[in-house]
């Protein structure tokens, strides 16, 4: 089982040999492709073969593109998860609305009730008012106790005076790690034979990773820990990869200990199935992440 997260910060050229990718820089290095599960390339000055990124599509290997300023900007997404991606494609367009709406508001539930951990870890009074808003979401959270409970949540983690829009290094490591486990979503949402696009409640049009925006929401308290604890001053190297790493923090998920990364295939294969057999008891939510 894949479970290895490679970054590359630095100017390299990478190359395909006998199942290994190859990186050559000041030295030569060889990593067994079975051992990747997604390949970060923060540096512009990396390079690599055709014949190794068609092999890393096939195996379902995320590859994660950073920009000049090494944050994320780009994605690769097979056109091929699954042998029949046709029929689960065809099934997803057509999925009951209803069961649809019973997952959202147990992922928001999920959310909220993760969201209400983290405060109560750190003491934070206002977690009893999260709690609260769980027992008030009512069908596809119809009354907006998602929205009501981010507000609460993000004032008590990072001050009244906090906002999400606003450029500094909080909001920079908050991003980062989002779209870290946004692509971690994907990945297995495409190896699955699902579509990124259509999703159970997201539905922007501009938006190519709707159904990964729906699946993410309870990780976001994962993220929002991390930075909390991390008090970015700044937001360099060393911190991208303190969130990089969370993916290879161990958690509870149906009984047992997994790594992070692996929770959320389990996670997402459950709420498939969830949808498919029209039970939402069927869902798996990690444990004791945070």
């Amino acid at each position: 089982m894949s479970w290895r997260i490679v970054v590359i910060s630095n100017r390299a050229k990478l190359d395909l040999n006998l199942n290994y990718m190859v990186v050559r820089n000041e030295v030569t290095t060889k990593i067994h492709l079975s051992e990747i599960s997604i390949l970060l390339l923060e540096s512009t000055g990396i390079s690599l073969t055709t014949s190794l990124m068609s092999e890393l599509a096939k195996r379902k290997i995320k590859v994660i593109i950073c920009d000049e300023k090494r944050n994320p900007i780009a994605e690769t997404v097979p056109y091929y998860g699954s042998h029949d991606t046709s029929a689960k494609i065809r099934q997803q367009i057509v999925w009951d609305e209803n069961i649809k709406g019973q997952v959202w508001t147990e992922i928001v539930s999920e959310k909220i009730r993760k969201q209400a951990g983290v405060l109560e870890k750190l003491n934070r009074e206002e977690a009893s008012l999260l709690r609260g808003y769980i027992s008030e979401i009512q069908y596809r959270d119809s009354t907006n106790r998602e929205g009501h409970a981010a507000k609460v949540y993000f004032n008590a983690l990072f001050g009244m005076d906090f906002t999400r829009t606003e450029e500094i290094p909080i909001n920079a490591a908050l991003n980062y790690g989002y779209s870290i486990f946004l692509s971690a979503v994907n990945r297995d949402i495409v190896s699955n034979g699902y579509i990124t696009q259509l999703g159970v409640f997201h539905n922007n049009m501009f938006n190519p990773f709707n159904f990964a925006s729906d699946l993410m929401e309870p990780f976001r308290p994962v993220v929002d820990m991390c930075v909390y604890q991390m008090g970015p001053v700044q937001f360099e190297h060393e911190e991208k990869m303190e969130l990089v790493a969370l993916l290879n923090s161990e958690v509870m998920i149906d009984g047992k200990k997994q790594f992070l990364n692996n929770a959320i295939k389990i996670y997402c294969r459950s709420v498939f199935e969830a949808i498919n057999e029209r039970d939402v008891s069927l869902i798996r939510f990690c444990k004791d992440e945070l």
